[in-house]
């Protein structure tokens, strides 16, 4: 996971702890405004959150409170 294209987020809202993100098939990563990285898969959380997690970064808006409410400390592995 060296080479990151992080995306910046775009943060409708305002107020959102999310950063910025990166795509990929099947994982996502979400970088927060603490700097910390998180990756949530296929394997943790599951296909259905990724899936809905890709499309709220994508809007901008949501991704944070999604988090907050359906996956939380259910990730595959926190990057840095």
């Amino acid at each position: 996971m060296k080479n990151m294209n992080m995306i910046r987020y775009k943060n409708s809202g305002g107020d959102s702890g999310v950063y910025a993100y990166q795509l990929v098939y099947n994982y996502l990563l979400v970088q927060f405004s603490d700097g910390s990285i998180y990756k949530y898969s296929y394997l943790k959380p599951g296909k259905y959150h990724v899936d809905n997690m890709k499309n709220l970064a994508q809007s901008g808006e949501g991704l944070n409170s999604y988090i907050n409410k359906n996956v939380k400390y259910n990730y595959e592995q926190k990057i840095k």
